[in-house]
């Protein structure tokens, strides 16, 4: 049984930062997450291709040890993105996207994904992540991602959909623009309101901040020395996190905290190199290793926690 499944986007895009350039490489938020995660546990995706799609990607993702069964290959073009980063890295200007197949895309689950017990909805339209809710049987922990197209045009649709779910993952910005307040914990209360027990809001290179109940954890971004392209860190980020989830079993407070500081490290070599170039090469042990310089970057001397001089 496939424990970790991801419901997502596989796509060509085309990046270009200050620093270089690459052309229909790789891309969509499944193909980040599936690499990430299969550093951790087995992982399905189910996407949509066109028939343009290059046999060496299937290729890469099945020699990670991705499960494709839920893959469909449709005639036709497959989704394509085109962006251009500006110096910073924070800002982007989206040159063209054409959806090609992705425009029909009808996510339905193998059998065997059906059981799985944990499940990553990208973020694609609320109304097809209650059709892959519709399918999925007594799962553990399901984790929706969303976006600021889908609460403009669709909120009550997502809320629907966020109602099902257990974690909800969405960046500061649709924080506040889906809550309607500048407060990200009252944001977050917003979300939870509809049935959530836990908000991740992701805030770039400032990392992350788990809010559940009455608790809250923030993790900062590592500072890197070398920073090429943000593109895919965020599902990247879903893919360690989910796969130390589902391999662990540990769906704590304690336990989700420690799986965003794996997200975090995996993040961290995503945004060395274009689209999935270095997450493509990244091993555990790597991945491990800079976890364990999260903790020492984070850590506090005896004397800050327990107030001796």
């Amino acid at each position: 049984m496939t424990s970790l499944v991801v419901v997502g986007s596989l796509g060509l895009d085309t990046l270009e930062t200050p620093f270089d350039r690459a052309e229909r490489v790789l891309g969509g938020s499944a193909a980040y997450f599936a690499l990430a995660a299969s550093l951790y546990t087995d992982v399905g995706i189910v996407a949509i291709v066109g028939d343009d799609f290059p046999q060496a990607h299937v290729d890469l993702l099945a020699g990670k040890g991705v499960d494709l069964a839920g893959l469909q290959t449709a005639p036709g073009e497959t989704f394509f993105w085109s962006g251009r980063y500006h110096y910073d890295l924070n800002t982007r200007d989206t040159l063209e996207t054409r959806l090609g197949v992705f425009a029909d895309f009808n996510p339905t689950l193998p059998e065997a994904y059906r059981a799985a017990p944990y499940v990553f909805l990208a973020n694609i339209q609320p109304a097809l992540q209650m059709v892959v809710q519709a399918q999925i049987r007594s799962p553990r922990l399901v984790v929706l991602d969303s976006m600021n197209l889908w609460i403009q045009t669709q909120k009550d649709a997502l809320t629907d959909a966020m109602a099902r779910a257990d974690l909800v993952t969405i960046n500061e910005e649709e924080a506040r623009q889906y809550a309607g307040s500048y407060s990200l914990r009252a944001a977050a209360r917003s979300i939870m309101a509809h049935g959530p027990r836990g908000v991740i809001i992701k805030k770039g290179e400032h990392g992350v901040v788990l809010i559940s109940g009455q608790e809250v954890f923030g993790a900062p971004a590592l500072l890197l020395e070398d920073v090429k392209d943000p593109t895919g860190a965020g599902d990247s980020f879903a893919g360690a996190f989910m796969g130390y989830l589902a391999e662990t079993g540990n769906t704590s407070f304690a336990g989700i905290k420690r799986a965003l500081i794996h997200g975090t490290a995996a993040a961290s070599f995503t945004v060395e190199a274009l689209g999935i170039e270095r997450l493509a090469r990244v091993t555990r042990d790597e991945v491990e290793a800079r976890y364990r310089e999260f903790l020492e970057f984070t850590s506090s001397p005896a004397s800050l926690t327990t107030g001796v001089s």
